[in-house]
């Protein structure tokens, strides 16, 4: 969504804000207690594109200096992702209970992940995902991530390779002002 005007970017901000607020009640009690994606500050604004980035990863210096618009839809994007690593834990949750192996549901996991990131990935301009593939090409030679049997590799043991297909990037996290903290299932 563009705005025309600068206005309508500063009055969404308060809004995002009072919307996690009403979604965690308005008290730390609450707040302490809350599941999912987690609004945890303003987005900050958008910096030069010039000045120094404090990350080593692209996707974090690509935020940094995108239009406050930009990065609210860059926010609304990430929140769903979150939204899908949900369901992954309630999918581990039924595997489990069905008896399915370590395998099958690492397998299953790092399908659904990548998944996931095609989905959320169709809600970025073209600018957005091709960082975030350059970003995936170089470190694994597949443009959404690793494979499951990469994976294995890397970690050694099914669990850990399920693990680490619902964990998500604490730099992307907080640059967008979320945090996640996975719900029970």
């Amino acid at each position: 969504m563009r705005f025309s005007s600068p206005l309508p970017r500063r009055a969404l901000l308060p809004f995002v804000a009072a919307v996690a607020l009403l979604a965690t009640g308005g008290t730390a009690a609450t707040a302490a207690d809350a599941c999912g994606s987690i609004i945890t500050a303003p987005l900050a604004p958008p910096v030069p594109a010039d000045d120094p980035c404090p990350s080593t990863d692209p996707v974090v210096c690509r935020i940094r200096v995108l239009p406050m618009d930009e990065k609210v839809e860059a926010q609304r994007t990430r929140i769903r992702y979150h939204d899908l690593l949900e369901a992954m834990h309630r999918t581990e949750a039924d595997m489990r209970e069905a008896g399915a192996s370590d395998e099958e549901i690492a397998r299953e996991l790092v399908d659904m992940h990548n998944q996931a990131k095609e989905i959320t990935r169709a809600g970025m301009t073209p600018e957005e995902v091709r960082v975030l593939e350059e970003r995936n090409m170089a470190k694994y030679g597949n443009p959404l991530g690793p494979t499951a049997d990469q994976l294995y590799v890397k970690y050694g043991s099914w669990q850990k390779v399920t693990d680490a297909s619902m964990r998500t990037s604490y730099a992307v996290d907080r640059e967008l002002a979320l945090e996640y903290r996975p719900c029970p299932v």
